[in-house]
């Protein structure tokens, strides 16, 4: 991976973005929910928020209807101070939401509405207009592949970053229904492998990137089981390090992360044990934290520290973007619990 310290972005996000709707009465059932707050969110959108504020310099490449939603997107990354030059407005298609429950400790569930969604509308034209070559990363996300024409131009946006020499992210981000056939989702993920530097995501996204023909599984199949999907992990981290990423960062919750390299190394990170509040964001807040290690020249293990402790921040907050912990607040969060 190289550094390229004098580019104008350090990091470039491309995909999902939302109004997010978080229950406000925590631990009531869904069908109790009295009122919902108002928040962005979308995994590349928080990976931009959350980078940002740890001092990263971030743009979006994300596609918002021309609509109030939009509006509300586009208003918060501004005061953000994320680049938003690069977000496309979407004539006749609408800024996506989504609708969240929390019951701590482990029940969140979720309501996607993206029928007729802009961010899945961006094209080839969209990525020739954003700064790819003059960001020093580029993070992508599987749902950004999960249709056209969003697919070709999240493929053909990495395949400029690898010519331009710019380093490679993607954030497996598995929303089962999201996708047709979830043996596309297999096969789509693997596909994109020879384009990526670094993997992220949890040992189940790892384990449904390998889905593939012979399997039986179904969506309906993963929601009645949580989301849980079956098979051997360290088989699944094989078989997606050897399609191409130098590096696969697995995501462990409150046993933090374990990075996973090409060469055989693999090393530990563990995590910060706090009282869990809403686990929603946290895989993205561990994101912008390891990458934001990554893009300061720090060393694998230090980078894992510092996106579990992003991740444990966020977990005992109500959102996704608008909680997004600030550098120092992160650096003093490790710092009190032992250091790197």
């Amino acid at each position: 991976m190289t550094n390229q310290p004098n580019r104008t972005y350090d990091l470039l996000t491309m995909g999902r973005s939302s109004i997010d709707l978080y229950a406000n009465d925590v631990g009531a059932k869904f069908v109790d929910i009295q009122s919902f707050a108002a928040y962005v969110g979308g995994c590349p959108t928080n990976i931009s928020v959350g980078t940002r504020r740890l001092g990263v310099r971030s743009a979006l490449l994300t596609g918002v209807g021309e609509d109030p939603v939009g509006d509300f997107i586009l208003n918060f990354l501004k005061n953000e101070g994320v680049e938003t030059r690069y977000i496309v407005r979407k004539p006749g298609k609408r800024s996506s939401a989504v609708v969240l429950g929390i019951e701590p400790p482990d029940k969140f569930p979720l309501v996607y509405y993206r029928d007729n969604c802009a961010d899945i509308e961006l094209t080839i034209d969209d990525v020739l207009a954003a700064p790819i070559a003059d960001s020093r990363a580029l993070l992508i996300s599987g749902t950004g592949l999960s249709k056209e024409p969003s697919r070709s131009a999240t493929i053909f946006a990495a395949e400029l970053a690898k010519a331009a020499g710019t380093t490679v992210y993607l954030d497996i981000d598995f929303r089962p229904d999201q996708w047709h056939d979830l043996r596309a989702f297999g096969v789509t993920i693997r596909s994109v492998l020879r384009l990526v530097d670094v993997a992220i995501g949890t040992e189940d996204e790892v384990k449904a990137a390998i889905i593939s023909e012979a399997s039986q599984v179904t969506v309906k199949d993963l929601q009645v089981s949580g989301a849980e999907v079956k098979g051997d992990v360290q088989q699944a981290i094989q078989t997606l390090l050897a399609g191409g990423p130098q590096a696969l960062a697995v995501k462990r919750g409150a046993h933090g992360a374990v990075i996973h390299l090409a060469s055989g190394d693999v090393i530990d990170a563990p995590g910060f044990p706090v009282e869990i509040y809403n686990v929603l964001g946290a895989g993205d807040a561990f994101a912008s934290g390891f990458i934001y290690g990554r893009l300061k020249g720090w060393d694998w293990y230090q980078s894992g520290r510092m996106g579990n402790a992003a991740g444990a921040i966020v977990v005992t907050r109500h959102g996704c973007a608008n909680f997004m912990p600030y550098e120092q607040e992160a650096l003093d969060f490790v710092q009190a619990r032992g250091g790197f």
